[in-house]
């Protein structure tokens, strides 16, 4: 009798844990049912997106243990998350290439005789292409992380192949045909990257989830290897990264210089037609410290303003003289080339994508420019105390100011005008003695660098480079043998930024109306703010990292001691002589 009475409990308790576990299995086929037929909005539209299964029967939910994928799925992903780095680096270079979207147009409108913004329509393309392959490693995760089956529908890897075969077809071309862009890309990375390494940090917060969700996940060893060692590897470069950073905006407090003077290029071409006397006086009311132009000789010897060869893109040549609209500018006497307008195009061809509005008045005033004389540019500049800066370009052999084309420049600027001799920079290489001996006062500018000692042979007080050969060591080993270095073209603000933290002088830009308003550099910091700061970013994505696999290995640690636990009672209970077999619940026949 005392046994029974013991028992009754124990059967008692066997018999509720019983009840437990039915209802369990039951649950389970109930959301097997449900999670076959149910409308789930969102994984419908993940699906749909992702594989073009838009019907809730065509989607497959992954069994703990298994992989997300099929073998040949699992092979092409390497090609989506490759392209996309592809990708990425083309939209990258290309943003960051911003500042001479105006050079590669014209450099486009040599080769097409076809003047069109280029530079915009592969950024475009660079941005749609790097979003659409972005969406579908973003479609991928929510669906890995939702337990879905991965399947990418045929036209995504077609897409998803062109994608990666136009990106470094991309990048071939312009490492071959503009290579001098890389050294843009490792600039821009001296300045953006500390910034970068925080969102780097930031995205792998983010994919701790569904990476910890795999991981605790699958059930052989191999396969949580395969995702977790790349995962990690990633994580620490990215921790230790910044130990191998260099930016010269990371300086200490009150070591920066002062701002560099603006010397507007071609005057002020975003808001004025370039080389005219309007794009010149908006220099100067935007706070230009000097001007940049081009100096051609016509062909009765009076010095005028043109960058081109030909009149072709910025004068209505072609309406007046069509047969004679691709002669060299030289040719022409300046009877005839003040005659053409040199306002109308600016308007038809709108050489920048990001040129201001215009009012009605100011609209009517550059319609009406015209091609501008050497003298009367020399003369407003004097007038303004501006520093003046010039190419100048050798006629012809034809030309009869073949030989004395220099003499004819220094007679306009040392009898014609009224500028002080010592704001002109003189940048010509040919002749240079000759040009010392007849105007001593001129600041002699080099375009390249050299040597200390050739520069203090040649009395050169000035470097013209290109930003591109910015270096912050030699512009402190020049300025102390009090050479300053003038940089070009400057016109992006974080571009201008980066050259004032390295101490250049002055740059030549076509924004003098933007850089004006930059009262200190973007992104300065003191090295002790760097540290902070990457040392606070790594601990907080450390410790969310570390939450958030902790949080999935109790979870899934739950799940598999609640169902242990489950399968020991139906196996040893006082009810297992029934052979009551709930494993075949979970294999119900399901309704097609």
């Amino acid at each position: 009798g005392r046994e029974n009475e013991i028992g009754v409990p124990q059967m008692e308790s066997g018999a509720v844990t019983i009840k437990k576990c039915k209802l369990g299995k039951l649950k389970v086929a109930r959301r097997h049912l449900l999670q076959r037929y149910e409308h789930q909005p969102f994984i419908s539209c993940l699906t749909g997106l992702y594989s073009c299964r838009w019907r809730r029967y065509e989607q497959q939910k992954v069994e703990p243990g298994e992989w997300c994928c099929s073998p040949w799925e699992c092979a092409f992903y390497p090609v989506l998350v490759v392209a996309l780095c592809f990708s990425f680096v083309f939209l990258y270079l290309w943003l960051g290439s911003k500042n001479d979207y105006n050079d590669f147009d014209w450099f486009s409108y040599i080769s097409l005789d076809v003047w069109f913004l280029w530079s915009i329509l592969l950024l475009v393309l660079a941005s749609l292409t790097f979003s659409y392959l972005l969406l579908l490693l973003i479609l991928s995760i929510c669906l890995m992380a939702e337990s879905q089956q991965l399947y990418m529908h045929c036209c995504h890897k077609i897409g998803t192949v062109f994608i990666l075969v136009f990106s470094i077809s991309v990048l071939i071309v312009i490492t071959v045909m503009w290579n001098a862009q890389w050294k843009m890309f490792i600039l821009s990375l001296q300045i953006i990257a500390p910034f970068l390494h925080v969102t780097a940090l930031l995205c792998m917060v983010l994919l701790s989830w569904p990476i910890a969700l795999y991981t605790f996940w699958l059930n052989k060893k191999v396969l949580q290897t395969m995702v977790l060692i790349p995962y990690l590897a990633v994580l620490l470069f990215l921790f230790f990264i910044p130990l191998g950073l260099y930016s010269p905006c990371v300086q200490e407090e009150g070591s920066l210089g002062p701002k560099p003077a603006l010397i507007g290029h071609r005057g002020a071409p975003m808001i004025a037609p370039e080389n005219t006397l309007m794009s010149f006086e908006k220099t100067i009311e935007h706070g230009g410290d000097g001007f940049e132009t081009d100096v051609t000789i016509s062909f009765d010897g009076v010095p005028f303003l043109m960058h081109d060869q030909t009149l072709m893109r910025t004068t209505n040549i072609r309406d007046v003289l069509p047969e004679e609209a691709g002669d060299t500018a030289a040719m022409f006497t300046w009877d005839t080339l003040s005659t053409l307008n040199s306002g109308k195009w600016f308007f038809k061809n709108k050489p920048f994508y990001n040129m201001p509005m215009m009012s009605s008045v100011e609209r009517k005033w550059a319609e009406e420019q015209s091609i501008f004389q050497f003298r009367d540019f020399l003369k407003l500049a004097g007038q303004d105390n501006k520093l003046v800066l010039f190419d100048l370009y050798r006629p012809p052999e034809e030309h009869p100011y073949r030989d004395s084309w220099i003499d004819r420049v220094l007679e306009v600027i040392l009898n014609e005008s009224v500028i002080d001799p010592h704001l002109v920079l003189w940048l010509e290489n040919n002749d240079r003695a000759h040009v010392q001996a007849t105007a001593p006062q001129f600041q002699q500018t080099l375009g390249w660098k050299a040597p200390l000692e050739e520069l203090r042979r040649d009395k050169i007080v000035k470097l013209n480079l290109n930003y591109r050969e910015m270096s912050p060591e030699d512009i402190r080993m020049y300025a102390e043998a009090n050479i300053t270095t003038n940089l070009y073209v400057v016109s992006e603000p974080w571009l201008f930024s980066l050259a004032w933290c390295a101490g250049v002088h002055s740059v030549t830009t076509n924004a003098v109306h933007i850089l004006k308003n930059i009262k200190k550099p973007l992104f300065l910091m003191t090295p002790r703010n760097y540290r902070i700061m990457w040392i606070l970013i790594d601990v907080f994505s450390g410790i969310v990292i570390s939450l958030v696999f902790l949080f999935h290995w109790w979870r899934e640690k739950g799940i598999t001691c609640f169902s242990s636990i489950c399968t020991a009672n139906l196996a040893t209970g006082p009810y297992s002589t029934f052979g009551t077999d709930l494993g075949t619940i979970r294999s119900m026949p399901t309704v097609a």
